[in-house]
C-alpha cells in the first residue's frame, strides 16, 4: 500500500531524531503503527521484568499496559491499589523497577525530552532509580525547540491532562495554562532531559501515528 504523504514524513523525521537522541546517548527506534510499536517495546521488556509506569495514555493506545498486565512481568499497577497508602507504596517501588514506561509531553528535533508532572514521580523515574525507562511518543509530540516544547506542554497538553484528571484548575475551565499555584496544581516539575546517563538507560519508540496528549 502506498504511504500518505503523512506518512513519508513521519518516517523521516523519526531518523533524524533517532540520529539527535544517540548523540545524547538515548536508544531511538521508529515503529509505523501501534502495532508495531507494541511489538518493539515487547521485544526490549524482557519477561520476568518489573515493569511500572505513570500515567501513560500513549502506552496505553498501543497496548502495551495491557500486555504487561496479562503477560509475564511483574507489574506495578497503582491502579489496582486498596487504598491510597498501598497507591503511594507501589509508586515508590516503581522506583526500582527494572522497567519504568511513560510518555513524553514534548520531544525536540535535537532530541531533548520535556516533561511536566505534578506529583513528580514521573519525572523522577525518568531521572533516576529503574533501570531502563521506555518512552513511547507519537509523532504528534515532535516540535522544533526546547522553548516550544515547553509551550506545548503547558498550553496543550496540561489543560486536556486536568480536563482529563477532572482537576479543578484554572486550565481546566479555559483551556489554556493560568500559571496558577493552586493545590491541585499538574504543572508542579519541569523536566528537560538533554542527555542520558548512564548510556542507553532511556529507549524512546517514536510511533508514526498521533498518541496521547
Amino acid at each position: 500500500m502506498e504511504l500518505s504523504v503523512q506518512e513519508i514524513r513521519n518516517a523521516a523525521a523519526a531518523q533524524r531524531v533517532i540520529k539527535a537522541l544517540e548523540m545524547r546517548h538515548m536508544e531511538g527506534y521508529f515503529a509505523a503503527t501501534k502495532a508495531e510499536a507494541l511489538k518493539k517495546a515487547l521485544e526490549l521488556i524482557l519477561e520476568g521484568s518489573s515493569v511500572g509506569w505513570g500515567g501513560c495514555r500513549s502506552a496505553e493506545e498501543i497496548g502495551l499496559i495491557e500486555a504487561v498486565c496479562s503477560g509475564n512481568y511483574a507489574e506495578l499497577d497503582r491502579s489496582k491499589a486498596a487504598s491510597q497508602k498501598e497507591r503511594y507504596e507501589i509508586m515508590n517501588r516503581c522506583l526500582t523497577a527494572d522497567w519504568f514506561i511513560m510518555g513524553t509531553n514534548a520531544i525536540t528535533e535535537d532530541g531533548q525530552l520535556v516533561n511536566l508532572d505534578g506529583m513528580g514521580n514521573r519525572v523522577a523515574a525518568l531521572c533516576y532509580g529503574p533501570r531502563k525507562v521506555l518512552i513511547i511518543a507519537g509523532m504528534n509530540k515532535l516540535v522544533r525547540s526546547v522553548e516550544d516544547a515547553v509551550s506545548r506542554t503547558r498550553h496543550t497538553a496540561a489543560p486536556i491532562n486536568a480536563t482529563r484528571f477532572d482537576i479543578d484548575t484554572p486550565c481546566k475551565q479555559t483551556g489554556v495554562c493560568g500559571d496558577c499555584l493552586k493545590d491541585g496544581c499538574i504543572c508542579s516539575q519541569l523536566v528537560i532531559t538533554r542527555n542520558c546517563k548512564p548510556n542507553g538507560r532511556i529507549k524512546v519508540i517514536l510511533v508514526g501515528e498521533a498518541l496521547g496528549f
